[in-house]
């Protein structure tokens, strides 16, 4: 199928190497003109977007709302289909709820194909709307403020935009007679015909890694007259489908969870595409009378129309198949899951559960977002890891024991690993942030990484003195016991702080992680005034109060590690 596209493209009048480097110049700067849209956008729709996931996806109608806004802002539909399949890895999002979402995205996505059609490649000279924006953009480019920079950046994204429009549309060459003869010989084998269109408009997709500039291609090519509207509706068709792919690829390095949102997402445009495929002729047709009806004219004699009519035909599509699957939601999600069973993917191991985004580059908000959800789980952990530090102070039993000790010391393990990997992640993202609040958020991610780290280091440790306790038969006395009890109570209630300013860094609560902090270092100075016994236990006390004062001690550095946590969060708004 490839091959098919490269027979087309050089069989083109006059189109060899130099047309090839002008048009794959034309696609790249269409490409960085809406990358720094995007993230321009982001820069300001960021902050609510990541603390109104929930809220916006409750009920079907206002989760394709969602979508649709969110394909609007993020300006391309497969950045949000990543999106949402991290959310649904990381647990933000059910399945349920993410499939109205998608089918919003996949709305969404129709209007810029609309504005391509009235604006893209309509008489209107473009450099005429691009030189104008990008004067405007210079003085804000110059400023000091960064939101007048983030409008700058906007500014000099939409006249990118324009500017590659434009291009592509005068470097898309004229049909010679060989392009000709290829098209009619495919166009000639009947209703498969239909078929080889569609793969290709799929695989054309797939190669660009973008819906967007495979249908400005498309369009260009109606414009051209090298596709009659038969071929270019197949083609539409075929990219829905293309661009599911940066989805299914994100989702490789997730969960069975985020595998199930990747399959859903490709088997609504699936459905819609079969669905559309029965029914192409009277597809054509009434494409062919809303065109007349609006537009003055026949697509079928008429190329000057024929944009119209694939941008209707892109609009129906994605509108009609949204509004009848949406109808089906538990049907879909019945058909990933048996799709992709939960066995399949290594769930039940503790992984990280942030995506392998390779959408990353053009979202770093989102980055951030992942980043700060997998902060939240790793400080979940380090909750559960304390939880059996107490528990092994106070459990006799040898097998619950060596358990726990299993359990604490695998937790550091992956501790380890989550705060190497983060680190990694963190610091590729924060190489595409273009804001200085973006880039300290995530550099303030990058030292909770760490803290959350060294916290679980430190739990290991504390786990380890109270195993050395049992290795030589020592135990507390009741003072000793109740002086770690209230240890493990001050230290519990500081990870629950430091979790809850995690979950909502916006209003991260400093003041009472502070005070938290410095009861807990009143109580370690009172409990180590006299490590000496102090009950009947006599010499067993003597022999355990090193254990208690390492404990205390390690203890206080557990709640340092967890203060750090709250007081980048606050630094960072």
């Amino acid at each position: 199928m490839g091959g098919v596209i490269f027979a087309l493209c050089m069989a083109m009048q006059g189109f060899g190497l130099w047309g090839v480097l002008m048009l794959a110049g034309s696609l790249g700067l269409l490409v960085f003109g809406m990358k720094l849209m995007s993230a321009s956008l982001q820069q300001v729709a960021g902050p609510r977007m990541r603390h109104g996931v929930d809220a916006l996806t409750e009920g079907r109608s206002r989760g394709v709302f969602t979508g649709l806004a969110l394909t609007a802002v993020m300006q391309y539909s497969s950045v949000v289909a990543v999106m949402v399949v991290s959310f649904v890895n990381s647990g933000i999002l059910s399945l349920r709820r993410a499939v109205p979402v998608l089918i919003g995205a996949n709305i969404g996505t129709t209007l810029k194909l609309l504005l391509f059609a009235a604006v893209g490649f309509s008489a209107l000279e473009l450099s005429s709307v691009a030189l104008p924006l990008l004067a405007l953009a210079l003085p804000l480019l110059l400023a000091r403020s960064p939101k007048l920079k983030t409008a700058s950046n906007l500014l000099v994204g939409m006249a990118l935009l324009f500017l590659a429009i434009g291009l592509v549309r005068d470097h898309v060459p004229p049909p010679s007679t060989a392009t000709l003869g290829i098209l009619h010989t495919l166009q000639e084998l009947g209703p498969l015909s239909v078929i080889v269109f569609v793969a290709i408009g799929a695989l054309l997709a797939i190669t660009v890694q973008s819906s967007s500039v495979a249908l400005v291609l498309t369009l260009a090519l109606c414009e051209a007259g090298t596709i009659n509207f038969s071929s270019g509706a197949a083609l539409v068709l075929g990219e829905n489908i293309g661009t599911t792919f940066t989805a299914i690829l994100a989702a490789q390095a997730g969960n069975a969870w985020a595998k199930r949102a990747a399959r859903a997402h490709l088997l609504i445009k699936l459905i819609g595409v079969a669905g559309a495929l029965v029914l192409f002729k009277p597809l054509l047709e009434g494409t062919a009378a809303i065109t007349q009806w609006i537009n003055g004219a026949d697509p079928h004699t008429d190329i000057s129309v024929l944009k119209w009519s694939l941008a209707y035909l892109h609009v129906a599509f994605n509108v009609v198949n949204g509004l009848v699957l949406l109808q089906c939601v538990p049907w879909i999600e019945r058909v990933v899951t048996r799709w992709i069973p939960a066995n399949s993917a290594p769930d039940a191991q503790h992984r990280l559960t942030y995506m392998e985004d390779p959408m990353m580059a053009l979202t770093p908000e989102l980055s951030l977002l992942e980043a700060q959800n997998e902060a939240v789980n790793q400080a979940k952990r380090c909750e559960r890891m304390l939880g059996m530090v107490r528990k092994l102070l106070l459990t006799a039993d040898p097998e619950t024991q060596s358990a726990l000790h299993q359990r604490i010391a695998n937790y550091a393990l992956i501790a380890g690993r989550v705060e190497r990997e983060l680190d990694r992640y963190l610091a590729q993202a924060w190489s595409e942030a273009q804001g200085e609040a973006t880039a300290r958020r995530m550099e303030a991610m990058r030292t909770v990484a760490h803290n959350l780290e060294r916290t679980a280091a430190s739990l290991l440790h504390m786990g380890r003195a109270l195993e050395q306790r049992t290795a030589e038969g020592l135990w507390f006395d009741p003072d000793q016991r109740q002086d770690l009890l209230t240890l493990f109570d001050l230290l519990e209630q500081a990870a629950r702080i430091a979790v809850r300013n995690l979950e909502e860094p916006g209003t991260c609560d400093l003041g009472e992680a502070e005070r938290t902090d410095q009861a807990l270092r009143k109580h370690g100075r009172n409990a180590s005034v006299n490590p000496g016994p102090r009950s009947d236990a006599g010499t067993q006390a003597l022999r355990s109060s090193p254990v208690l004062s390492a404990l205390i001690s390690t203890g206080e550095d557990v709640g340092g590690h967890l203060l750090n946590i709250s007081k980048a969060l606050a630094t960072a708004r």
